[in-house]
């Protein structure tokens, strides 16, 4: 990693803890409050009001999870709804046709569960009213959930003989109106300043300066701009790790992503309502060290792995070093011709614009959080920078992770590291003051596995069915690597892809949808039954023989489980693709 690429990313990273701290604090705050005054206050009370709900209800963790389950399969029926039946409905200046059943199905279960794989094009088959009505929406709802099932799982360690663990409609309502809906306003304001497009005028058609002809021998005069209210949907895609972008190109598209500044923001919020969560815990369980073991325990795995991406896509690959290629970086000068000022590296399937490094970073970014969402082609990525983006998805997107999803995904992780703790010492393991007993540890060994076995099972089908090979668009290990990214990414709620694999197929569309229901809902359930049995047990004083929670030992054993854990599953698979692709590369 040179200079240019050290210095971006630790401003990155800066910018990141900087506003992480007072976020999280404010979070704290407006996920507890009791009542509320002023609009938002007045708004929520009203919305209970309108929908007959009593917010000091308490709820046994069965009945919260029945509501989630319940409220989310609504939204997803809704959506496919939306999906089948848009060509019908208003809002659709392109006149879009309904979306295929096996695509809709794809479409309505990857933005309900917080993935947003895209297997369409959205500004070539999705209406105004699908994108703002439908995926929008969904987009604040599944982060909501996240948020939600977050905060019930904290509650249950500050808890004690409780039979409940707080309201669903409650947190669900909180999440939305007081962090997610404020936090794009603002975002979808800075990036509209940009020149990001917001509007509901249908597409535009430019002349070009130089016409063209296409492969039918046409002479092309024009091109047709497509615009819709891009900005709105952007900014939550980005804040409530969704991914999901107006364009087909994501925000690899100028009308989303246009600028430097634009590419810093939306880089920024991926990341930054998971990282303050860590905060927030800390705050709600009266122990802010905790919280910072926690995000000590993602930096510790992001940061040497972001420095990988962003190393391995500066260094082009050798088929670049070719006689003529020039892969090194150049930098603009009066004196030289414009040719000469280049980003150098790997630039194949990146923008200009962007550059190396804001790529890689963005990649790295993108798929540690569960946010699935690109400024560049994946694809084209060395195989030590795909590498780097299955790495992170395959740990079980807890570093960082998607908002509320991956904090709770990595406090499962803490309790198997503090339960493995107490296997070494001969006494019952505690975390939080909670003693971690058989019913947490089964739990806890679903919510881990279950990812792993979807993501193996479905890349197996994929490459030993004749309708998933059918997918594959480029031989080999890169093949391969393009099957186990897709199913990596649907077994663990990412949503980005390699995009060198045709998966707009009943095949990849049943298969994949299938794949992301089971590991959204499977772990929301198992990690609500472990909030449910924490939540009814007391606090248990700390001891001499308790592990500390919150000091570098504690992070070195949690960093240790979900390392030794996604390495046993998946390094036998990653040796099959991007790793021995790597070894190619270099002629071994």
């Amino acid at each position: 990693m040179n200079a240019d690429g050290a210095l971006r990313f630790s401003l990155f990273l800066g910018a990141l803890l900087l506003l992480a701290g007072p976020l999280g604090l404010f979070m704290a705050r407006a996920l507890t409050r009791r009542g509320g005054s002023g609009p938002l206050g007045a708004l929520e009370r009203g919305l209970y009001r309108l929908a007959g709900i009593d917010p000091t209800a308490e709820m046994s963790w069965t009945r919260y999870a029945g509501v989630l389950l319940g409220f989310n399969l609504l939204g997803l029926v809704v959506l496919y709804v939306l999906l089948r039946s848009q060509a019908g409905l208003p809002l659709d200046p392109q006149a879009m046709p309904a979306v295929p059943p096996d695509l809709a199905f794809n479409t309505a279960v990857s933005f309900a569960t917080n993935t947003n794989w895209q297997a369409y094009t959205g500004e070539a088959q999705l209406s105004d009213l699908t994108q703002t009505l439908g995926l929008a929406v969904q987009n604040f709802l599944s982060a909501a959930t996240g948020i939600a099932v977050l905060i019930a799982l904290t509650r249950a360690f500050v808890r004690q003989r409780s039979a409940t663990i707080g309201n669903a409609w409650v947190d669900l309502v909180r999440s939305t109106l007081y962090v997610l809906l404020p936090l794009s306003a603002v975002l979808a304001i800075a990036l509209v300043s940009q020149g990001v497009v917001q509007s509901f005028s249908p597409d535009r058609a430019v002349p070009l300066i130089e016409p063209v002809t296409d492969s039918a021998g046409a002479k092309v005069a024009e091109q047709l701009l497509p615009l819709g209210p891009a900005a709105s949907q952007i900014a939550i895609k980005q804040l409530g790790t969704n991914g999901g972008g107006f364009f087909g190109a994501n925000s690899a598209h100028p009308f989303e992503n246009p600028t430097p500044l634009s590419n810093f923001l939306e880089m920024l919020a991926i990341l930054l309502i998971p990282a303050a969560l860590c905060f927030t815990f800390g705050e709600l369980v009266a122990d802010r060290r905790q919280g910072w073991a926690l995000l000590a325990v993602m930096l510790v795995i992001f940061v040497p792995l972001g420095a990988l991406c962003i190393a391995s896509e500066q260094r082009a690959p050798p088929a670049l070093a070719q006689p003529g290629v020039d892969s090194a970086a150049h930098r603009d000068e009066p004196e030289a011709p414009a040719t000469h000022a280049a980003p150098g590296g790997n630039m194949e399937g990146k923008e200009l614009r962007i550059g190396t490094p804001d790529s890689a970073i963005w990649a790295a970014a993108t798929t540690a959080a569960s946010n699935g969402s690109v400024n560049a082609m994946h694809d084209s990525f060395t195989p030590l920078g795909g590498f780097v983006a299955l790495l992170l998805m395959q740990l079980g997107e807890v570093v960082f992770g998607g908002v509320g999803s991956g904090l709770y995904g990595l406090i499962v992780f803490a309790i198997v590291a503090v339960f493995i703790a107490g296997l070494m010492v001969g006494r019952t393991p505690e975390y939080l003051g909670k003693k971690i007993e058989a019913f947490e540890m089964k739990m806890a060994s679903i919510a881990v596995l279950v990812p792993c076995l979807l993501v193996l099972v479905g890349t197996a089908a994929g490459i030993g069915t004749a309708a998933g090979r059918a997918g594959i668009l480029n031989p080999g290990p890169h093949g391969f690597s393009e099957v186990l990214y897709a199913f990596s990414s649907a077994g663990n709620n990412n949503g980005s892809a390699f995009a060198g694999l045709g998966v707009n197929t009943p095949f990849y569309n049943l298969g994949l949808g299938l794949v992301m229901l089971a590991s959204r809902y499977w772990l929301i359930v198992a990690v609500l039954a472990i909030a449910g049995s924490l939540a009814a047990k007391g606090i248990t004083p700390a001891s001499s023989g308790t592990l500390p929670t919150h000091g570098p030992l504690f992070v070195l054993m949690v960093t240790s489980v979900v390392l030794v854990v996604g390495a046993l599953t998946f390094f036998p698979a990653l040796a099959l693709g991007p790793l021995v692709e790597h070894l190619h590369l270099l002629g071994a």
